[in-house]
């Protein structure tokens, strides 16, 4: 299998699980079990946040590569898995780094912008045999 297409579905579910991690870190040091804090802007909601969207999108774009990874990608394929990894690091960034989830930021907006556009771009490449 390509060894891109290994990379960045190991970094996706990497991030996923870190960002799990992450949490119940938070969670212990919190003292808070479950549920959201009530400052919005927490550390604590960032990253249940960060990890609720990592899994939303993480399994299926892993589904995406593998498929990929499977029939020998084309350049075009390559190159859209790493933007879209990349993307999905990125809204990472844009979710846990700025100081507030209320408002719009460069990373995040990228990073989601990214990942609609570059995984579509992937399910049609996949419908065109690519």
């Amino acid at each position: 299998m390509n060894s891109v297409v290994v990379f960045c579905t190991a970094a996706l579910g990497a991030l996923l699980f870190l960002l799990g991690l992450a949490v119940s870190i938070m969670r212990f040091r919190s003292g808070i079990g479950a549920g959201p804090s009530e400052d919005r802007n927490s550390t604590l909601n960032k990253l249940i946040r960060a990890h609720a969207n990592t899994a939303e999108f993480a399994p299926f774009l892993a589904v995406l590569f593998l498929y990929f990874g499977w029939r020998g990608p084309s350049a075009l394929v390559i190159n859209l898995i790493i933007a879209v990894t990349l993307c999905r690091f990125l809204l990472v960034i844009g979710l846990v780094a700025w100081p507030s989830m209320g408002r719009p930021n460069p990373a995040r907006f990228i990073g989601a912008l990214g990942t609609y556009l570059l995984g579509s771009a992937l399910c049609v490449a996949m419908l065109a045999g690519l």
